[in-house]
């Protein structure tokens, strides 16, 4: 009698546990993605133009945040819901050198290598309403002298010398981002393919 007695204690608490517990299981799996801007999120560079191919191929290893010099890149926790684990970078924190060491050592095919002129993590795209030489509220150049690319995917304004222009050569790594003195930051990274509203030129 009593181990009929014992075994539906051990059931009844058993299932209450399991009660207590489901809720917490089921919103880890279904945590939905922050509310992340879309403006300064990035993958990092050869990653998988689809992002559900790359996080379908993307082991959540955390190789390339390891070997990347700056760490510049970051691992979805809680926030990222079905893309926990993988990598981006937010360059208003850090933004990415162009060293291609991620690409190395990714051992799948989340991050391909690929030369340098062909990363295409996005454009940066300039404010010319809040940025300080084009509102002619000083001079400034830092976005212009921090490229690693030079010339071919920023430069100033012929017509006037100070005023930063985006290229087609821009790849998006967004140091420009990251060294901009501007407060609400007037430069940030789009997809390539969205308008923008300071138009890459050349």
């Amino acid at each position: 009698m009593e181990r009929r007695w014992l075994m539906k204690d051990v059931v009844l608490g058993t299932a209450v546990l399991s009660a207590g517990v489901l809720p917490y299981g089921l919103a880890r799996i279904l945590a939905p993605g922050s509310a992340r801007a879309e403006r300064n999120y990035l993958r990092p560079p050869g990653a998988l133009k689809d992002d559900a191919a790359f996080v379908s191929a993307c082991i959540g290893c955390g190789l390339c945040g390891e070997v990347c010099p700056p760490r510049c890149i970051r691992f979805h926790s809680r926030d990222g819901g079905g893309a926990v684990n993988t990598p981006y970078i937010d360059p208003e924190e850090k933004a990415c050198i162009l060293c291609d060491k991620c690409m190395e050592a990714c051992p799948t095919a989340a991050l391909a290598v690929m030369p340098r002129d062909e990363i295409d993590m996005g454009l940066a795209d300039i404010d010319e309403t809040a940025c300080y030489p084009w509102v002619d509220r000083g001079i400034c150049g830092a976005c212009v002298t921090i490229c690693p690319l030079g010339e071919r995917a920023i430069g100033f304004d012929f017509a006037n010398i100070y005023r930063p222009l985006v290229k087609q050569g821009c790849v998006g790594c967004g140091l420009c981002v990251e060294v901009c003195p501007h407060p609400s930051k007037p430069i940030w990274i789009v997809d390539r393919t969205e308008e923008t509203g300071g138009k890459a030129r050349g």
